[in-house]
């Protein structure tokens, strides 16, 4: 859709609505504000949710409503069995936050980013492996006789068939997340005792792997909780020894938390391991996404400690340099890395990095489909002289799932659950979403913005 200059005295749409849908860049010599490559759909929803996400009000009672409706059993209940109810969330939560139900729509919507000038997307499968108490107690047993042939026809076999799919619906360039406990309980008795993954399950993930490779398609394997991390670090490492063989280019990513003091140490670690071996390592950078769960002593004292790790790992990495945080003796070896972040000083620290010529890797930025927008979109605004984010050397990727109404409402729950632990970030969103309209607004009515 063509923009328009306010302050031209040139022909002006009738529509009133057309201009409000148009964004509108300032006087040429002025950057184009950020968040006005968003439509304005998408601002009026992601102030809606917003608002209800940083509402001490309104927020307790959506809490609970999504928590029934992502645990229930009542058919009533059930997005994909009510339509009343699909109606709402899909048009709502589910639009700000997922991809889509079908094919289709997720191509729809990963273009829709890609037009506002994302370079693609990170692709997750919402759907998942429920365990009852009884099940989560015997996992030793998962691995003997029927127990064994039904740990792999319910749930190993579901994971890798959602998965490949979601690899087939991504496009080259684009990531897909992959989740080791999706795989259900031979994967979590695995991981817990530090084995090597059961026969089927590997046959899984390599088939994975392997289509990835062969699309273009990188993946993304998630941290998780403290107590599985040691037995995801070594699969994740064996998987990059097998697929990253290209140097400065990796198909397999680990996530590393920073907000774990021993983040430095194995990170460290696994580039010694890189380095012997000739592979690239693929780092997905985040701050940490267990803090309710993972031990307390074992997470920085302060946010202050976090952010300087974050920060001091990401500087590290970007120059191949060793440092302060990051410190090591020896030539550092390939790095492929992916810069997960809502905190705009990290990011704009990074960015800073780049755009002074000094990173010596391949990396990407990346938030979260529905969250940190005015995050995202100072990453890809336009600027005068720049078509789009990729012309100017920026990478920026927005994460999203896919799966039915109903497969999603467990990871929309986590969504707001992170919204409330986040809310001045929150609150920050939604101020910047009202200040975006405003500036439509007074465009409109010829106030000078």
């Amino acid at each position: 859709m063509a923009r328009r200059n306010i302050h031209s005295s040139t022909k002006r749409s009738s529509s009133t609505e057309q201009m409000l849908l148009t964004p509108i860049e300032s006087a040429p010599q002025t950057a184009l504000a950020p968040l006005s490559v968003l439509p304005l759909y998408m601002i009026i929803r992601s102030l809606l949710t917003t608002t209800i996400s940083s509402s001490p009000i309104l927020l307790p009672p959506s809490l609970w409503v999504m928590s029934v409706l992502a645990n229930t059993t009542n058919p009533i209940l059930n997005p994909d069995k009510n339509p009343l109810l699909r109606f709402f969330l899909k048009h709502t939560f589910y639009a700000q936050f997922c991809a889509g139900e079908d094919p289709v729509e997720v191509k729809q919507t990963i273009n829709k980013l890609k037009d506002i000038g994302f370079t693609g997307v990170i692709l997750g499968y919402a759907r998942e492996v429920v365990l009852d108490d009884a099940q989560t107690k015997d996992l030793a047993s998962c691995g003997e006789g029927e127990m064994a042939e039904e740990c792999i026809r319910n749930e190993i076999i579901p994971w890798a068939e959602g998965t490949l799919e979601t690899v087939r619906l991504a496009q080259r360039g684009d990531f897909v997340a992959l989740k080791f406990t999706g795989a259900g309980r031979q994967a979590l008795y695995s991981l817990a005792e530090r084995l090597p993954p059961s026969a089927a399950l590997a046959d899984s993930i390599d088939s994975i792997c392997s289509l990835a490779s062969e699309r273009g398609v990188r993946l993304l394997f998630d941290a998780e909780q403290t107590a599985l991390q040691p037995g995801i670090d070594i699969w994740t490492v064996e998987y990059m020894r097998k697929y990253n063989t290209s140097p400065g280019n990796a198909v397999i990513y680990g996530t590393y938390q920073a907000y774990l003091k021993s983040t430095p140490q194995t990170l460290r670690r696994h580039l010694m391991i890189a380095r012997g071996g000739g592979f690239t390592l693929g780092v997905k950078l985040v701050r940490g996404a267990y803090i309710n769960s993972d031990p307390r002593h074992l997470i920085h004292d302060t946010k202050a400690d976090t952010d300087a790790a974050y920060d001091g790992i990401a500087e590290c990495l970007l120059k191949r340099q060793w440092g302060e945080i990051l410190r090591g003796d020896s030539q550092m070896p390939p790095v492929c890395l992916v810069l997960a972040s809502h905190n705009a000083e990290s990011v704009r620290k990074a960015r800073a990095i780049c755009d002074a010529g000094e990173a010596r890797i391949q990396m990407a930025f990346a938030q979260l489909q529905g969250m940190a927008d005015e995050v995202s979109c100072e990453l890809v605004s336009k600027k005068p002289g720049h078509q789009d984010a990729k012309a100017r050397g920026v990478d920026a990727y927005k994460y999203l799932v896919w799966g039915s109404t109903g497969e999603c409402m467990k990871y929309l729950l986590r969504r707001a659950h992170e919204n409330r632990d986040a809310v001045e970030r929150t609150r920050d969103g939604r101020d910047a979403m009202w200040s975006e309209l405003l500036r439509r607004f007074k465009g409109v009515i010829g106030v000078s913005v």
